[in-house]
């Protein structure tokens, strides 16, 4: 695998408290596999050989304004967010977790469907730094970061889901989205991706 950094970005999906925390709203569907499949410490990995490399991290969150005028409950997702109080802007539960915490100037893209580039900046925002390729990780692997991962395809990005940086519900799940994927894109391990990102650029 070759990957040019400056050309590169690290969609980090998903890694808010609600989700990914065993007391996190969404804990009792998604923290078990985040913690068996060690996604946060895989996700810092990939993140600091994506800073040293010089590739561009970009976190995405699911969050609703105060009191969810925002949230169209068309799926069960969805409206388990209002019924429960969660990923409400401005609470503990939509922030992301504190391992993983954006370092200053990286940016933070807020959507309130299920993937990235809905109704958002995400794509103008990579265009704009010049990025080409995009690496996905985080929660949930047959959710948002497939989906996610599924509309950079659509808009021309080379796209990686990084296989071993994110989880779903059951491994199953996770297996069968990532086989999936390498019909659309690419699919690599943490170890992979990182030695991709540090090695020496063809002359």
């Amino acid at each position: 695998m070759e990957l040019d950094p400056a050309k590169t970005a690290v969609l980090v999906v998903h890694m808010m408290r609600d989700i990914v925390t065993r007391e996190g709203a969404f804990g009792q569907i998604f923290a078990e596999g985040v913690e068996r499949q060690q996604v946060v410490p895989q996700v810092g990995r990939l993140l600091s050989t994506a800073r040293a490399g010089g590739a561009t991290p970009v976190y995405l969150r699911v969050v609703f304004k105060p009191g969810y005028p925002d949230l169209v409950a068309n799926c069960p997702l969805l409206g388990m967010a209002a019924q429960m109080g969660a990923l409400e802007d401005g609470k503990p539960g939509a922030e992301i977790v504190p391992e993983l915490t954006p370092q200053d100037g990286e940016p933070v893209i807020d959507h309130q469907r299920l993937t990235g580039f809905f109704g958002t900046q995400l794509d103008v925002l990579l265009r704009a730094r010049g990025i080409t390729t995009v690496v996905a990780c985080g929660v949930a692997t047959n959710i948002a970061v497939e989906g996610t991962a599924r509309e950079a395809v659509n808009l021309g990005y080379r796209t990686v889901i990084a296989s071993d940086a994110c989880s779903t519900a059951s491994d199953q799940a996770h297996q069968a989205t990532l086989e999936t994927f390498q019909l659309l894109g690419e699919v690599a391990s943490v170890e992979e991706i990182s030695a991709a990102l540090q090695a020496p650029s063809p002359q």
